[in-house]
Order: C-alpha cells, then sequence, then structure tokens
C-alpha cells in the first residue's frame, strides 16, 4: 500500500442515457458514438428493443447486435465481447433496463427467504456492470424511466402520490458512470451525473454529434500508453527511468516489459563502457 500521484490515463466513456419510451435514447446515443469516433462501422448497438435499432439505418453504416430473450446478465457480457473481438470502438447497450427485469423475475422464481435470494442476484449484476466498467470500448447505456409513486396517508387512507421519473435498473447504479443524461419527451437532455465537467449545471440542451465530440475530447486530454512507451524509450538514465515510472506509477504492470527492457538498455551500456575502461587501462 502506498501513495501515488494523480495522473489521468486517456479514458474510455463510460455513460447513460436515461429517458422514457420515446424521448429519442437510440438516436442521441448514435449521435454521441458518431462524434465520438467519426466512423459508423465501428459503432454497434445491442438491441434488446425488438429492432428499434433499425429504424436509424438512414443515418450509417452501423452495426446491430439483436438480442433475444432471455436478457441474462451472462448474455449482455458475450454481446459486448462479441463487439470487443470485432474492434469495435462505440458499444451502445439498448437497453441495460432489460437485464434488471430479468434479475428480478429470477429473483422471484427462487424459494426461501427473500433476503438472503438476493445473494444469487447480486454477484450476476455486479458482473454485468464490471463488464461494462472494463470494456476497451467506450460504451453508452440507454435506461429505460418509469413514474415512480409514494403512498401518502390523507383522511385516514393512504393514497398514491406522482414523486416523479425512477430508471428501470438497479438503485445506485447512476454512481457508476462517468456521465448520465436525463432527456425529457421534448428531447431535451440535462445532466444529473457528470464528472467530466462538460455538462454539470449547463441548461437542457438538444444531444448531437458535437456532444460526442466533446465527451472525445474529453477522453483523449490524459496521456495515453504510447506516449508513455515514447517517453521511456527517450530516457537516457537509469535516474530518468526510475522518475518517470515514479511519475506514472499506474501503468507499470501494462508496461513492465518495456521498462525492463529500457533498463537492461543502460545495464549493457554501462557493462560496455567498463569493458572499454578496463581494456583501454590495460593496453596503457
Amino acid at each position: 500500500m502506498k501513495l501515488e500521484s494523480a495522473n489521468r490515463k486517456q479514458a474510455k466513456i463510460k455513460m447513460a442515457l436515461q429517458a422514457p419510451s420515446g424521448a429519442g435514447k437510440t438516436y442521441s446515443a448514435l449521435l454521441i458514438a458518431f462524434g465520438i469516433t467519426n466512423n459508423w462501422n465501428k459503432i454497434a448497438v445491442i438491441d434488446t428493443e425488438n429492432g428499434s435499432a433499425d429504424l436509424y439505418a438512414h443515418l450509417g453504416s452501423y452495426n446491430v447486435l439483436s438480442m433475444k430473450p432471455p436478457y441474462s446478465p451472462e448474455s449482455y457480457i458475450e454481446a459486448i465481447e462479441v463487439c470487443e473481438k470485432a474492434g469495435i470502438e462505440v458499444v451502445i447497450i439498448d437497453s441495460i433496463s432489460h437485464c434488471w427485469d430479468y434479475l428480478l423475475d429470477f429473483h422471484a422464481s427462487l424459494t426461501g427467504n427473500s433476503f438472503t435470494n438476493w445473494a444469487k442476484v447480486t454477484p450476476r449484476q455486479k458482473a454485468f456492470v464490471d463488464k461494462i466498467l472494463q470494456s476497451s470500448a467506450h460504451i453508452i447505456c440507454a435506461i429505460r424511466v418509469k413514474q415512480d409513486y409514494v403512498l401518502n396517508q390523507v383522511d385516514g387512507k393512504y393514497v398514491p402520490e406522482k414523486v416523479g421519473l425512477k430508471s428501470v435498473q438497479k438503485d445506485g447504479l447512476e454512481y457508476e458512470f462517468t456521465i448520465v443524461l436525463d432527456i425529457d419527451i421534448k428531447h431535451n437532455a440535462v445532466s444529473s451525473k457528470d464528472r467530466t465537467g462538460l455538462f454539470n449545471n449547463k441548461p437542457p440542451f438538444k444531444i448531437t454529434v458535437d456532444t460526442g465530440k466533446q465527451i472525445k475530447e474529453w477522453c483523449n486530454a490524459g496521456i495515453s500508453i504510447e506516449e508513455i512507451k515514447q517517453l521511456i524509450s527517450e530516457c537516457k538514465t537509469n535516474d530518468e527511468l526510475v522518475a518517470l515510472y515514479r511519475k506514472y506509477p499506474t501503468w507499470y504492470e501494462q508496461l513492465h516489459a518495456e521498462f525492463n527492457e529500457q533498463k537492461q538498455k543502460f545495464t549493457t551500456k554501462q557493462l560496455t563502457n567498463q569493458n572499454n575502461f578496463s581494456n583501454n587501462g590495460t593496453t596503457h
């Protein structure tokens, strides 16, 4: 356990679009995806909405992976892996609400104690979320929302009262994403969570391709693995190499071979210099 200096790597965005049916989740996700990649062939939609992804084929030649029931976490994970292996840069999951509906039905089907049965559900949900967060691709998740109610007591009777919209997914999932945009039925978006700072405290706006371009710029603002490799190769001394490692320790695991190769060059050079000095001394 040790303290490390903070440094920002180039990132893959993990974001969610929350909206009721008809608000434009799929269309908005496609515009953002194109803004990120500028290449429709590098975009894939994992479609659980009965072919809704095909409705926007006029936009460009993006890819569609149609999922069929059951919408288990394992099926979603497999679909994401298919996209990754195909070299897809932006994966749109439309929507992840079906996964939560599946898990709720699975929980309801279990016998025994309802509370302890969540131990059979939570690991599957966690594996699904971890796959999204750890994916090598940008991920945009569409999430359905529905009207939420509470029961209030009026004149001795309990009466349901509308309290706003609630996402159809596990409570607290929004904390896992870097950006969460809420879209209303008029297609206006506002951020309910934004670690990038791009959309915080901004008035409602229409999502466009430029929204994706902004996100791409933020993702690329950090230092990339290729840039670190270049810095390693430019080190002239072992002290410079050690200083670089200390500056970017979170890259060490991925660049272990490069660090060791450069260190070996310094060792070989030092031994060569020592031999030359020794030979020169013997000659004289």
